[in-house]
């Protein structure tokens, strides 16, 4: 296995299930942030929300978006998959990972499921207190990893 896959496979394992995470989005030069609760699937950060939702108006006119969390920061390329029951992986995830939403929303009639296909991630990383700069570049399947040394 070469070093990008083995550091992509190690970072999606510490990444989890699911995390809560902030979902940018932005269409004629205007962008906008909100929490929301992602699951991953086959290397896919998958997400429902309410077809009459301005980030889907926004994903609608704009794929490229952004997920952060912590000390991560994913970019990529969004694409609607259809309604979430319609779906059973992500079903079976997200009922895992939220029930509480899964129970509120997932079964209502306007809401779409999608997927942020990722681009770039990067992450802050400390080694022995020292902090590091990881970067994944997923379309050149590169990886990096340097020291921050600031100015």
């Amino acid at each position: 296995m070469d070093t990008f896959s083995e550091k992509y496979e190690a970072f999606l394992l510490e990444f989890g299930k699911g995390r809560k995470m902030a979902l940018s989005t932005s269409v004629n030069n205007k962008v906008s942030s909100r929490m929301m609760s992602v699951v991953l699937i086959d290397g896919k950060f998958c997400f429902q929300t309410d077809a009459t939702s301005r980030k889907y108006r926004q994903l609608s006119a704009n794929r490229n978006a952004a997920l952060c969390t912590d000390n991560i920061q994913i970019e990529g390329i969004c694409y609607e998959i259809g309604h979430p029951l319609d779906n059973a992986p992500f079903c079976s995830r997200f009922q895992e990972c939220y029930k509480g939403s899964y129970d509120a929303y997932t079964s209502l009639k306007n809401e779409r499921l999608f997927a942020l296909d990722p681009t770039y991630i990067e992450r802050w990383v400390y080694k022995d207190k020292i902090p590091y700069i990881e970067r994944f570049d997923l379309k050149a399947r590169s990886y990096e990893i340097s020291e921050y040394i600031g100015i």
